[in-house]
């Protein structure tokens, strides 16, 4: 049959978009034909990156559970991703978040201290106790504050690669997504406008296979997540996000095209959310454990530490005293945070006027009296 004017086709088996590229396979023994050049230096970085996302996690969500704080979601299982996608950047590049990048802020400079205050929203938290509990945002770190509203953020990420690019700045923008944001209008608008402008940003989709309660067996009609970005006119890539080195590849391969004016590329690694959602959720409610304990067989962290074994990089006396080392760390973050009181409440409005209209100086009086010089001057 002949093919009509503007169809598209079919793709091979082995393209990018449909074929997991895969450098560690589940055991950690690698492909040794693709393995990415990284100094030592740094791949011991990004295993600490990936153990410190590890016992953060692990950390905080106790303290959620004990009623220390209100919120958390967790990246476990995700970490490969997380970090794989963060190294691959340059130190310019920016980060525009989904839900379970934190690890990559903290992996490009920003302080445990910061995020554990973000964390219980005190008076040491920038952002003065008004966002969500893991929503943190670093400007030092380029790294812009997450939205829990999914997809939102992909147009900004657009917005500032083109920008950039209208600049001549030498930025790339890493887009954060997860599978669920693909159904989204945001997401088209995003990738639309991306493939139009040829804009240097990269969409990196965490497909880990539940939106909430949502499988992605009835998210999209779509063999993968990757082969979307045909339809937008750009590269897509579907790597396995359990393995570091592979998401590293892959993201590193993709902020080099955008760099040179090659456009943007839709990096999907596949992953499994292997915990709840946040603290709020019961994934056992809807999804068959069974499945998750065979994901959780895959773990990135042990799939990199066996690796890394294998270079003569990490022994187990080096991972015991990286694991204390990581835990104390996390520790002092929550003992020095953890008691530092709530940001002043005159902040609320002296942050929005110049001068406090007298109504909500009388509900600030109301409320909790506060010294006079407080207000800036303003009472009559």
């Amino acid at each position: 049959m002949a093919r009509l004017r503007g169809e598209v086709a079919p793709l091979p088996a082995d393209a990018p978009e449909l074929s997991t590229f895969q450098v560690l396979g589940d055991d950690g023994v690698a492909e040794p034909t693709r393995v990415p050049r990284i100094a030592d230096a740094e791949l011991l970085r990004m295993y600490r990156g990936m153990l410190t996302i590890r016992l953060m996690d692990e950390r905080l969500l106790a303290l959620q559970r004990q009623g220390r704080i209100g919120f958390y979601g967790e990246a476990r299982g995700q970490e490969g991703a997380v970090i794989g996608a963060a190294a691959a950047l340059g130190a310019n590049d920016w980060i525009v978040p989904a839900l379970r990048e934190a690890g990559a802020a903290i992996y490009r400079g920003l302080p445990l201290r910061t995020y554990v205050a973000q964390i219980f929203g005190n008076d040491n938290d920038v952002s003065k106790g008004r966002q969500l509990p893991c929503h943190p945002g670093t400007r030092a770190a380029h790294y812009v504050t997450m939205s829990s509203c999914i997809a939102t953020q992909l147009p900004h990420a657009v917005g500032m690669a083109w920008a950039a690019r209208i600049k001549g700045d030498d930025v790339v923008v890493l887009g954060c997504l997860g599978d669920g944001a693909t159904s989204e209008e945001d997401f088209h608008v995003a990738a639309n406008f991306a493939g139009v402008t040829q804009a240097p940003v990269v969409f990196l989709c965490q497909n880990n296979q539940w939106a909430i309660s949502t499988p992605v067996t009835v998210q999209t009609a779509a063999p993968t997540m990757a082969v979307k970005a045909v339809a937008y006119g750009f590269a897509g890539v579907r790597c396995d996000g359990n393995d570091v080195l592979a998401v590293y590849s892959c993201v590193r391969d993709a902020v080099e095209r955008a760099r040179r004016g090659g456009g943007p590329t839709l990096v999907e690694a596949l992953t499994y959310r292997v915990s709840a959602h946040s603290s709020s959720d019961d994934p056992s409610r809807y999804r068959d454990e069974k499945i998750t304990e065979l994901w959780r067989a895959r773990d990135p962290l042990a799939r990199f530490r066996t690796w890394l074994g294998a270079q003569g990089l990490l022994d187990a006396a080096g991972e015991e005293r990286l694991r204390a080392e990581i835990d104390a760390e996390v520790r002092e973050a929550v003992a020095k945070e953890e008691h530092v009181g709530p940001p002043p409440l005159a902040s609320l409005v002296e942050d929005v006027y110049a001068e406090v209209p007298w109504h909500l100086r009388e509900e600030l009086d109301e409320v909790a009296p506060l010294p006079r010089q407080k207000l800036g001057g303003v009472h009559q």
